[in-house]
C-alpha cells in the first residue's frame, strides 16, 4: 500500500512539473533595440544575486549614459513602408487574378496603409518616449535622495545631449521628471534647467560612431557580410510564409513587415497585425538577426567597436575622481558636482555596455580585453546574454553610482553598476579555477593577489581601486584620434630634378599638347 502511493506521489509530481503553466509568448519583448522601455526593463539574470552595500556607505555621485526615448520612425523607413503597402497591393491584386484561394491571406492586409502615410518628417522623439524619460528621472531620484538634494545648479547636476533633437528632447523630459516640484513654473512647479551638447562634426564624447572615419570605413565594409549571415534566415521564412498565406512574398517584403511589426508593436501596441504574421519561433529568429548585427557593428564584433567610445569612459571616470577629490579635501557643499547624466543613441549605450563588460559570459572577458573577436551570439533556441531589448532598448541606460564608506569598510569608495536600473555584475578578470599550483610558489601570495586576479568578483558593486585598475585602465592606452584618423601611408618619395634638367627635359622631349595635363591645389 505504502509503495502504490509513494509511487502516486512520484507520477503526480511529474505531471505537475511539466504542465506548469508556459508564461505567454510577448512580442514586446523580442524587438531587439526597437523594444519599448516599459516592456523590457524589468527583464534581468534571475539568477544573479545583487551585492549588499556595506552599512554606513551613501551614495555621492551618480553617472548616466542613457538612450532616448521611444521614437517614430526616420523618414527612410517611412517611405520603405510606402512602399511596402504598394507591393501588397499588387501581391493580393495578382493572387485574386489568378484565381488562387485567398482565405489565408489576413483581413487586415486588404487596403492596409502605412500609419505614417503622408508624414512629411521624422524620427522624433513620441508621446510614449516623454513619459519613458520622465518617469525614469524620477524613479532615480526617489532611489537616490542623497544625490538628488541640493538644489539646483548646472555645475551640480551636469545634462548633456547629442544635437540629435530626440536626444535632446529626451534630456528635457527627464530633467522635468528630476526637478519637479522644486520649481516656481506652473502647476507642476518645473524649474529650467540647462542642456549642453557637441556639434554633431566634433561630439567624441556620445557621437563618436561619427567622428571616427576608421569606423564608419569599418562598418560600410561589413555591412555586405552581415547582410549575408541574415539572408538563410529570411530565405526560410520567406518561404513560409508564401506557404502559410498563398502570396508570393519576397525577401523585401519579409525584411519590410518585420520593421512594421517592431513599429506597430513598440510605438502602436498593435501586435496582432504585421508581427501576427510570424510563428513566436520566427520571430526569435529575426530577433537575433537583428542582434546579430548589432554585435558585429556595434558590440564585441570587433574591438574598434568600442574603443573609440574611450573618451566617454574616460569622462566617467574622472568625474569620479573629481568627486573623491572632493570629498578627500572637504569641499564645500554646492562646490562640486553630484550627477553627470548624458542622453545619446543606442550607438553610443551598446559600446559604453562593451567598455565595462557586460554581457559577457566569464571566459569572454579576458578575450575582449586581449582585443580577440567574440563567437557570434548563438542561434535561437540557444540562450544567449547578448540581447537588443536588454542591452539597448528605447531609453535603455546605464548608472555608475559611486558611494562613499566609513574607513572600517574594505574599501573606501565603491561604484555599483546599474542596467536598466537593474544591478548588474561587472565581469572577473581572470578564473581561480585556471590558476596552476606549480606556478604559485607561495600560498600568502596568492591570498594578496587574490582582489586583483578576480577583477570585481562577477559583482555588481566594485572597489573604486579595482573598478580603476581592472575595467577602466585597460582601455586608456588607447586614444581616440589613434584608434579613428586613417592612417594614409606616405608616398613614395622621387628624386627631385635640378631646373637646369627640368629645363632640358621640356625643351627637348617630345610633347603633344593635346594630352598635357595640369596639376591643380585642392579646393
Amino acid at each position: 500500500m505504502a509503495m502504490g502511493i509513494a509511487t502516486f506521489l512520484i507520477i503526480f509530481l511529474f505531471v505537475f512539473k511539466h504542465s506548469a503553466p508556459v508564461e505567454p509568448f510577448d512580442v514586446r519583448q523580442h524587438l531587439s533595440t526597437v523594444s519599448r522601455y516599459g516592456a523590457v526593463k524589468d527583464i534581468a539574470d534571475s539568477t544573479f544575486v545583487p551585492s549588499n552595500v556595506p552599512d554606513g556607505c551613501s551614495p555621492i555621485h551618480l553617472n548616466l549614459v542613457a538612450r532616448h526615448g521611444t521614437r517614430s520612425p526616420t523618414k527612410k523607413r517611412m517611405r520603405e513602408l510606402d512602399k511596402l503597402a504598394t507591393h501588397l497591393e499588387l501581391l493580393l491584386r495578382d493572387a485574386k487574378e489568378q484565381n488562387l484561394s485567398l482565405k489565408k491571406v489576413p483581413a487586415w492586409l486588404w487596403g492596409w496603409q502605412s500609419p505614417w502615410k503622408g508624414k512629411v518628417t521624422g524620427g522624433e522623439l513620441t508621446d510614449v518616449g516623454e513619459v519613458e524619460l520622465y518617469h525614469l528621472a524620477i524613479r532615480i531620484r526617489e532611489r537616490f535622495p542623497d544625490v538628488f538634494n541640493e538644489e539646483y545648479h548646472p555645475d551640480i547636476y551636469t545634462i548633456k545631449a547629442t544635437q540629435v533633437p530626440r536626444a535632446s528632447a529626451s534630456a528635457v523630459a527627464f530633467g522635468m521628471g528630476l526637478f519637479s516640484g522644486n520649481g516656481s513654473l506652473g502647476p507642476g512647479h518645473h524649474r529650467a534647467f540647462a542642456v549642453t551638447s557637441e556639434s554633431r562634426a566634433s561630439d567624441t564624447l556620445l557621437r563618436f560612431f561619427d567622428c571616427c572615419q576608421n569606423y564608419k570605413d569599418f562598418k560600410k565594409s561589413q555591412e555586405p557580410a552581415v547582410d549575408g549571415l541574415k539572408e538563410p534566415i529570411f530565405d526560410e521564412i520567406t518561404a513560409a510564409l508564401r506557404k502559410r498565406y498563398g502570396l508570393t512574398f519576397t525577401r523585401q517584403d519579409t525584411s519590410s513587415l518585420w520593421f512594421l511589426c517592431k513599429q506597430e508593436a513598440s510605438l502602436l501596441d498593435i501586435t496582432d497585425q504585421a508581427c501576427g504574421l510570424f510563428s513566436p519561433s520566427e520571430v526569435a529568429l529575426l530577433e537575433w538577426t537583428d542582434d546579430l548585427e548589432h554585435f558585429i557593428l556595434k558590440g564585441y564584433g570587433k574591438s574598434l567597436n568600442y574603443q573609440m567610445g574611450v573618451p566617454l569612459l574616460k569622462d566617467v571616470f574622472e568625474s569620479m575622481e573629481q568627486t573623491i577629490k572632493a570629498k578627500e579635501e572637504n569641499y564645500a557643499p554646492r562646490s562640486y558636482e553630484k550627477a553627470r547624466l548624458r542622453f545619446a543613441h543606442a550607438e553610443t549605450v551598446v559600446p559604453f555596455s562593451c567598455l565595462l563588460g557586460l554581457f559577457l559570459e566569464k571566459s569572454e572577458f579576458e578575450q575582449m580585453q586581449r582585443e580577440e573577436p567574440l563567437k557570434y551570439p548563438p542561434k535561437p533556441p540557444q540562450k544567449r546574454n547578448w540581447k537588443g531589448s536588454t542591452v539597448a532598448p528605447f531609453a535603455g541606460n546605464n548608472m555608475l553610482v559611486l558611494y562613499s564608506c566609513p574607513a572600517t569598510s574594505s574599501s573606501k569608495y565603491f561604484v555599483q553598476i546599474l542596467h536598466n536600473e537593474h544591478p548588474i555584475p561587472m565581469p572577473d578578470e581572470f578564473i581561480v579555477g585556471e590558476l596552476k599550483p606549480a606556478k604559485i610558489e607561495n600560498s600568502m601570495l596568492l591570498i594578496h593577489a587574490l582582489p586583483q586576479l578576480l577583477g570585481c568578483d562577477n559583482s555588481d558593486l566594485c572597489p573604486f581601486e579595482v573598478f580603476k585598475e581592472r575595467i577602466v585602465a585597460p582601455h586608456m592606452k588607447h586614444e581616440y584620434h589613434a584608434v579613428c584618423d586613417v592612417k594614409l601611408e606616405k608616398p613614395e618619395q622621387k628624386p627631385t630634378k635640378s631646373k637646369f634638367s627640368q629645363l632640358f627635359h621640356w625643351l627637348f622631349s617630345p610633347r603633344n599638347d593635346d594630352n598635357t595635363g595640369f596639376l591643380k591645389d585642392d579646393l
